[in-house]
């Protein structure tokens, strides 16, 4: 480490301030503070600050904006879609990859989101779900599945112990590789200068989302999957443990050539209400986007069709396929947009050298997000699903999105399985299956492969099925 460069740099990008915390250390923290201020994107730092950090850079006005291009394919395309998926996942070109960063401190639950137990019967926790699905699949098609699990500098170790600790669940070792987020400095959003968390130490933040390209490629996972003829990776987020991880219907549609450029892909289900919390796929000018729902007019949010459907209801699922080739040429023209975020950085001050918690926001953080790669894509493919058959996410404690929905739309949707194999399924008078029912997808992917003579002839009430 060059320290008099380092020094030199950090003068050069106005954080003097950095050095000025330096001269209160012994020479061993002096150096650990330095080192970490190496890693920072010093050359790009006065830029960000002056277009992120002290003005914010003013987003472009909403303007001719349109519906997105929604594919919604009938039987026979489906089967024709499905078969070229299948044979491109048989011929060893999928990864799968999931973003698994994030604490399940929102859910009361101490470690990694992935360890929480979301399954109605068994309770397998998320990774486990998602490694049983990447199991299935690699038998289905006879060919190793490999996954690609991005965590974050929090949860990096508790996750690794975890898959050793459940003898990375089945999986050969080699099939599996794990790497941490890319992080961010966080920012004193009155001065600029970055903010420390102590006296040796700056404070810092996942960079988002739309990090985890730049953090395939820093892991060398881009580099492997090119070696191993992996030409698409299957993105989803930790927390919806009804993702299809490997889908073929959705893989053949990305490879499509008259239907998609093959670069990135995404699934969408229609909004439940104009009001609903998440972003919309829609064209703005010749490129598609997604338009966070906080800067949507609400003109358009609320506009409906001759049926009376939401005109702008496509709403993001954050499950998107990614082309490898794509995914480098994002990564080298590091073309995705920064985001600002005002956020209470807990934080230590130099003049009263003592540590700070903010009443207010006080400081800066900086991330970016995967489907602003969406603008860069030719020709998108956006698929429409099934909401109960594809997202149930677990992200708050209690009401939607949290675990009670998520165990009651596993609870339909495999009681929707069993009903169409035949078996008398108890409901409650809003329709919802009112026994605990868990298929592993080990046993059957789809319905069509569970077999009569394992079902039961009904499923009552207080029935716990595990198949």
């Amino acid at each position: 480490m060059d320290t008099e460069q380092i020094r030199s740099r950090l003068k050069a990008c106005g954080q003097d301030h950095i050095l000025e915390a330096c001269e209160k250390l012994d020479p061993a923290r002096r150096s650990a503070l330095l080192e970490q201020a190496s890693r920072l994107p010093l050359d790009s730092l006065r830029e960000l600050i002056d277009s992120f950090v002290l003005k914010g850079a003013a987003d472009e006005p909403c303007t001719a904006i349109s519906p997105a291009v929604v594919t919604m394919p009938d039987a026979a395309l489906a089967a024709e879609l499905t078969a070229r998926g299948e044979q491109v996942i048989r011929d060893g070109r999928v990864a799968a990859f999931t973003v698994a960063g994030g604490q399940g401190t929102r859910l009361g639950w101490g470690g990694p989101k992935g360890t929480y137990p979301a399954t109605p019967v068994s309770g397998k926790p998320l990774f486990r779900v998602f490694a049983e699905q990447i199991e299935a699949a690699s038998i289905a098609w006879d060919t190793p599945i490999r996954w690609y699990i991005m965590t974050s500098e929090a949860n990096d170790s508790a996750t690794r112990s975890f898959f050793a600790d459940n003898n990375w669940f089945g999986l050969p070792r080699t099939q599996v590789m794990l790497f941490p987020q890319g992080m961010m400095p966080c920012f004193d959003r009155g001065n600029g200068n970055v903010l420390l968390e102590a006296p040796d130490r700056i404070a810092m933040s996942p960079d988002g989302h739309g990090g985890s390209i730049a953090a395939l490629h820093a892991s060398g996972a881009l580099e492997e999957m090119s070696v191993l003829g992996i030409d698409t990776i299957s993105y989803f987020q930790v927390d919806n443990p009804l993702s299809s991880v490997i889908d073929p219907l959705f893989i053949g549609l990305h490879s499509d050539p008259d239907r998609s450029s093959g670069e990135m892909s995404s699934k969408m289900v229609p909004k439940r209400e104009s009001a609903e919390k998440v972003g919309v796929f829609c064209r703005v000018g010749e490129r598609t986007q997604v338009i966070e729902y906080s800067d949507m007019p609400e003109s358009l949010m609320t506009e409906v069709d001759d049926d009376g459907r939401l005109r702008y209801d496509a709403g993001n699922i954050a499950i998107h396929l990614l082309g490898v080739e794509f995914a480098n040429r994002v990564f080298e023209e590091n073309e995705l947009p920064w985001h600002r975020a005002l956020k209470k950085v807990p934080c230590f001050d130099l003049e009263t050298q003592s540590k700070t918690t903010p009443e207010s926001p006080n400081g800066v953080k900086l991330e970016r997000f995967i489907f602003d790669a969406l603008s860069l894509v030719s020709r998108p493919a956006i698929l429409e699903v099934d909401r109960s058959m594809e997202f149930a996410p677990i992200k708050n404690a209690t009401g939607q999105d949290s675990p009670e929905s998520c165990r009651q739309a596993q609870n339909d949707l495999y009681g929707d399985w069993l009903a169409s194999r035949g078996v008398d399924v108890t409901r409650d008078g809003n329709g919802h299956v009112l026994a605990d029912i868990e298929i592993s997808p080990l046993s059957a992917m789809t319905s069509e492969q569970l077999q009569p003579e394992d079902l039961p002839a009904a499923v009552g009430s207080d029935d716990r099925i595990l198949i």
